[in-house]
């Protein structure tokens, strides 16, 4: 559900806002000046909306317009050609989405939510607050470059352009082009094409630069940080079981985890998530460290069938099973870190046969969704963890990039990382939603003007040609609809 505290501050930010507005409007003494205040800002307030238009930026506009006609043309060419490509698309990934979250709900299991490519974010519930600014951000960017790209096709169409305007609608904040309609009806469906794919056209173009300095970022930052040295640990949040003397810290380099080398934070998820689904692996010690460090102790089964045979209530010691020479099952309650102390990873008791010191491999006895992971983060003592492995990957954050200075912040990449990652998908996201054929966004227009473009010989009468775009965007709404309605219903109820 949605945290009560946001809606609490939306709700209220927005009443107040609107009971201010209310007010003044309604004063006999402030309403002139209010009315004329709000005309020579260009401000517009209206419930859980509020928009701010200016010609402040209009003689940029037109000389963004105007500056090399001839490769704006095959620009915004390109632009119309991805824009009708992109509205075929949009519906079959629209389609392609809906039947995966009605799998999803059909089957009770949030499993395969984070495989749509499609995803209704709601802040507070599948976006974290504390990355509420780059969501915010990315968003206003992306909607400032879609309408950029409307502008200066509109110029190079020979259309008015009356300004430009930014607004917030409830949370989500976007901009806007005001261009003069009578010119826009006058011109060929396909100069109206170039205009309203220029926005989708637009938002491709900033993810794919946006995926480009992702890519390159490594290089771009290699003056000052360094990569494929291991995963360096920014944050250890408090209740993270990697939290203590012997845990992790804010400056340490994670080089492996069990036997899985660990160059980079793609590496570090990678491995836990092998460690997440593989058998646990076991240690090899020597017979007699063996017989010297366990003591006795009464084994019982867990509820899932397990053993447990430390019944000391240690913090330290952990129960193992091996199998002895006589091929019987046994199990040993060993202090963890003095037992695996410089002990190489095996899967049985051939893998510890390499020296000629009789050896023995053994397993922690775990729960089923338990590992123990022996962490490497030189040169300080091995971290040995137990518990769920998602627990260590949510809970500690970490950088591919290293700093070469100690002045140099460990953060700055990592901020310049998650932007990227949001700008790309927002702006991709962006796309698509718009293209969809449906009424108030850009597909409305590019499918209308598409009909004049290719249908004017087919279908004569223009009333006709209209009904076939009114039942295509009618379908494609509801399809929006649908996929808007049950995504929020998939966040938010479960």
């Amino acid at each position: 559900m949605i945290p009560m505290p946001v809606v609490v501050c939306v709700l209220g930010g927005w009443c107040a806002v609107y009971l201010a507005d209310t007010a003044l409007k309604s004063s006999s003494s402030l309403k002139a000046s209010y009315e004329d205040w709000l005309t020579y800002y260009g401000l517009t307030v209206s419930p859980f909306h509020m928009r701010w238009q200016t010609a402040l930026f209009n003689r940029l506009f037109y000389s963004w317009g105007r500056w090399k006609p001839h490769l704006l043309y095959l620009w915004f060419n390109m632009g119309m050609i991805f824009g009708i490509a992109a509205m075929f698309g949009s519906v079959i990934l629209l389609g392609k989405t809906l039947l995966q979250t009605l799998s999803q709900m059909l089957s009770e299991s949030p499993a395969g939510q984070n495989d749509q490519m499609l995803q209704v974010v709601v802040p507070g519930v599948n976006l974290p607050i504390s990355q509420l600014s780059y969501f915010f951000t990315a968003i206003l960017i992306s909607g400032v470059i879609h309408e950029v790209g409307h502008g200066v096709a509109a110029i190079r169409e020979q259309v008015r352009f009356n300004g430009f305007g930014i607004f917030i609608f409830i949370v989500y904040p976007g901009a806007f082009v005001d261009l003069f309609t009578t010119h826009l009806q006058l011109i060929s469906p396909v100069q109206q094409l170039r205009i309203f794919c220029a926005g989708v056209w637009h938002n491709f173009v900033l993810g794919v630069a946006g995926l480009v300095v992702l890519f390159l970022l490594p290089a771009i930052l290699f003056p000052l940080y360094y990569t494929n040295a291991g995963a360096l640990v920014t944050e250890v949040a408090e209740d993270s079981p990697a939290n203590g003397p012997r845990g992790l810290f804010v400056g340490d380099l994670v080089t492996s985890l069990q036997d899985c080398p660990v160059n980079s934070v793609e590496d570090w998820n990678s491995c836990l998530g092998k460690i997440a689904v593989k058998p646990q692996t076991g240690y090899c010690i020597k017979t007699s460290v063996l017989q010297q460090l366990s003591y006795p102790s009464r084994g019982f089964k867990r509820l899932d069938g397990t053993i447990e045979c430390c019944n000391n209530n240690s913090l330290t010691d952990v129960c193992f099973s091996y199998i002895n020479n006589l091929n019987s099952h046994q199990y040993a309650c060993l202090p963890a870190r003095k037992a695996i102390e410089a002990s190489q990873l095996c899967r049985t008791n051939v893998d510890c046969r390499k020296d000629f010191v009789p050896s023995l491999c053994v397993t922690p006895s775990l729960e089923n969704q338990t590992r123990f992971i022996r962490v490497k983060h030189p040169p300080q003592v091995d971290m040995l963890f137990v518990g769920h492995p998602l627990h260590l990957q949510y809970t500690v954050s970490l950088s591919s990039f290293v700093p070469r200075h100690n002045f140099l912040s460990m953060d700055l990449p990592v901020v310049v990382e998650t932007f990227c990652k949001y700008l790309i998908s927002l702006s991709g996201a962006l796309a698509v939603i718009n293209a969809v054929p449906c009424f108030a966004l850009d597909g409305q227009w590019i499918l209308n003007s598409f009909l004049e473009a290719t249908l004017s010989t087919l279908i004569v009468e223009k009333q006709n040609r209209e009904l076939v775009g009114f039942l295509i965007l009618l379908a494609g709404s509801t399809l929006l609809a649908a996929n808007v309605a049950l995504g929020l219903w998939v966040v938010t109820a479960r």
